[in-house]
């Protein structure tokens, strides 16, 4: 299974009541047989540009897992979706992943031995 990242843009009136949609999102991951690491949510924000009318989308973030023919499932699903107004799916690159978690640790480490010096 390779990393992935899933950014899904919801229709702004699904705000208040997003659950049944993040569900659905979820089912049809997992349904396509990947696994959600991690999910974020970005809130409410307005849209460089008009999407179907709206001006405004719900935005979340997931980090999953997917085996390889998922991609194309989930954007079969995800394509006639009424409360997707759009998503985009990349590969995580392994590379970037490695030396940005590189990073983070050495900075954690720095600054660990300044609470210490102090």
């Amino acid at each position: 299974m390779k990393d992935y990242e899933l950014t899904v843009l919801f229709h702004p009136d699904l705000e208040m009541n997003i659950d049944p949609a993040l569900e659905k999102v979820k089912k049809t991951i997992e349904t396509a047989g990947g696994k959600i690491n991690k999910t974020e949510e970005e809130g409410k924000k307005h849209l460089a540009y008009s999407i179907e009318g709206q001006d405004f989308a719900v935005y979340y973030y997931f980090d999953v897992a997917l085996p390889a023919e998922a991609p194309a499932k989930i954007s079969s699903v995800f394509n006639i979706t009424d409360e997707v107004l759009r998503y985009l799916l990349v590969r995580v690159d392994e590379r970037k992943a490695k030396l940005a978690a590189k990073k983070a640790k050495s900075e954690s480490e720095e600054e660990d031995s300044e609470e210490k010096g102090e």
